[in-house]
């Protein structure tokens, strides 16, 4: 991912973690909380995605240092803990969230629900880091962290308008769109995975990806 301008960054990240991807997850919770509810799940999850990409994104040089991370190693962890979500989603199986209760959902088992896709996604924060990371500047890494919390703020929008149409939206529906997702994603996580081998000079790495 090369970082050139703030339009890069974004584009970067709403292909990582826009609307597209971000209302099915909202969409399965709808079904579960009432529309002011949703709503409230939101605007906390975004308050903290936005918290967690702030600390990621302007802290990124001195975390990858701290901790001896490179860049390839990023991608490659990124990678398999994306692709092994995007196994559960096709699976309907939903990792590292408990399923809130569906007799007596509450706030906080909504916001448990969007660590993993939303506040924490780990395409999302290896992107981050990966844009921050590539100029020792901090413009730069505000500008990456700006086109960051715009997408956050577009997919709060799109969730406060479109709230009272997902909850009318057939559970099934969801749950197709959902494992459909997950197979497009698992391969993005794939992908991730093989620029790593490529930065490393694995032989062939760079021959598997599809251009």
């Amino acid at each position: 991912m090369d970082a050139l301008t703030y339009s890069s960054a974004f584009i970067t990240f709403f292909s990582v973690v826009g609307p597209p991807k971000v209302l099915l997850a909202f969409g399965e919770l709808a079904h579960l909380h009432g529309t002011a509810q949703l709503r409230s799940i939101a605007g906390i999850a975004s308050g903290a995605a936005v918290f967690v990409g702030l600390v990621a994104g302007l802290t990124a040089s001195w975390l990858l240092d701290l901790f001896h991370i490179s860049t390839p190693a990023l991608q490659l962890a990124g990678g398999i803990i994306f692709f092994l979500y995007a196994v559960g989603l096709v699976l309907g199986v939903h990792l590292g969230s408990d399923r809130p209760q569906q007799d007596a959902p509450d706030l906080v088992s909504g916001v448990r629900e969007l660590l993993m896709p939303y506040i924490v996604s780990p395409l999302a924060m290896t992107a981050v880091l990966i844009e921050a990371a590539e100029r020792d500047s901090w413009t730069w890494r505000s500008t990456v962290v700006g086109a960051y919390v715009t997408v956050l703020a577009l997919d709060l929008v799109c969730v406060l308008v479109l709230a009272n149409i997902l909850r009318r939206t057939h559970h099934a529906t969801i749950e197709l769109l959902g494992r459909l997702l997950g197979l497009l994603l698992a391969a993005v996580g794939v992908d991730l995975v093989l620029d790593g081998l490529t930065d490393l000079g694995v032989p062939g790495a760079d021959r598997a990806r599809v251009h």
